[in-house]
């Protein structure tokens, strides 16, 4: 650890901010339960030991002391980088998400009643928007940022430095491919797959994705709505011993056990694998236009006789078996996956690179 730690040297200005740097990596990698708490991470007995000398060190280091965190953390990455056993490669994924940790009161920084992740409900907390990449080998964190509630700010939600979830998940993930950090696609669970400002800021910049959604999320389409678990029903289907169209996938989970999962390519909607993104913002209220792409219409082409009613409408259901989440892309609207029990599952889609399954437990 110490030849670890002493890569970090040249970023503190004084040999106590280098002593608190080793002082908070061990007690991040030590065994002790509780490790987002201060006493824990010195070693020092929980509550009381709040005033102990090391303790009270740790505190000034980590909130008053001058150092820069961002500098510590892209020389983190950097290390892991070049490290042949942890360097990302295009094979990988880049995961999105926020956690979540109670935290009564109301003068901690970025404290607010929002929903927890960690309890599953709405509570006092303070949440951070996270990077993470990972592969089947390992997985680690690449970048954090804290979500600050509107109340916070003078103006509320109104505020020019007011940022959502959504906006501060686009900004990482950004910032991972920007630091040069190799990934096939973006994933992240329906609480942000479910917005198409989210999806719409990834296809800006660039970035495939794999996003799960509700599995009642509707497509908007120029000829009816269309959901991806319509798309995923429309599959055959014929049970384990004849798949039809779905492919059984292995799954080994941590524990030893494994599953049977399935996952086939699907269309969903109008456009092909070449073709744009078939997903609109927002949705259209009249045909395309013959002369640009598709979504799009300038001022100078004719409008439709009959323009097409804005209201959705949705396939008709032809099994009545769930589906769990869905997922969508930003090129090709391809891929579903389905259980072995269930009628559909999910679908994502994803672009340049091949078509990349989400996946659902038989």
């Amino acid at each position: 650890m110490e030849a670890y730690a002493a890569r970090f040297d040249d970023l503190f200005s004084t040999l106590a901010q280098r002593r608190g740097f080793r002082e908070y990596l061990a007690g991040l990698l030590l065994p002790r339960d509780r490790n987002k708490t201060l006493t824990c991470l010195a070693g020092t007995e929980p509550v009381v030991g709040a005033q102990h000398a090391a303790a009270q060190r740790l505190q000034f280091f980590l909130s008053e002391s001058t150092w820069d965190r961002e500098a510590v953390n892209a020389r983190r990455l950097e290390l892991l980088l070049a490290d042949a056993a942890t360097a990302p490669h295009p094979g990988g994924v880049l995961v999105v998400d926020d956690s979540g940790d109670r935290k009564d009161g109301h003068a901690t920084a970025h404290v607010g009643k929002q929903y927890l992740g960690s309890v599953g409900k709405i509570d006092r907390g303070v949440v951070t928007v996270t990077t993470c990449w990972a592969d089947e080998r390992v997985y680690y964190p690449l970048h954090a940022v804290p979500y600050t509630p509107a109340h916070h700010f003078p103006r509320r939600k109104s505020d020019p430095a007011f940022r959502t979830k959504l906006q501060i998940g686009a900004l990482l993930a950004r910032q991972a491919a920007e630091a040069g950090v190799s990934f096939r696609a973006v994933a992240a669970d329906c609480a942000y797959g479910d917005h198409d400002s989210f999806r719409r800021e990834l296809s800006d910049a660039h970035l495939p994705f794999v996003m799960a959604l509700k599995r009642g999320h509707g497509s908007w389409q120029y000829k009816d709505a269309f959901r991806p678990v319509d798309a995923a029903r429309e599959l055959a289907w014929r049970g384990p011993e004849q798949p039809g169209d779905w492919q059984p996938v292995t799954r080994a989970f941590r524990d030893g056990r494994t599953t049977t999962w399935w996952a086939a390519d699907a269309q969903l909607g109008w456009g092909g694998p070449t073709a744009r993104s078939g997903w609109s913002w927002p949705p259209p209220t009249r045909p395309p236009c013959p002369r640009t792409p598709p979504g799009t219409w300038p001022p100078t082409c004719p409008a439709p006789a009959h323009p097409a009613s804005s209201t959705a409408g949705t396939r008709p259901l032809t099994s009545p078996k769930s589906c769990g989440s869905t997922g969508c892309g930003t090129g090709s609207n391809r891929a579903t996956n389905r259980s072995r029990t269930n009628s559909a599952g999910p679908t994502s889609r994803s672009a340049p690179t091949p078509p990349s399954a989400a996946t659902r437990p038989s």
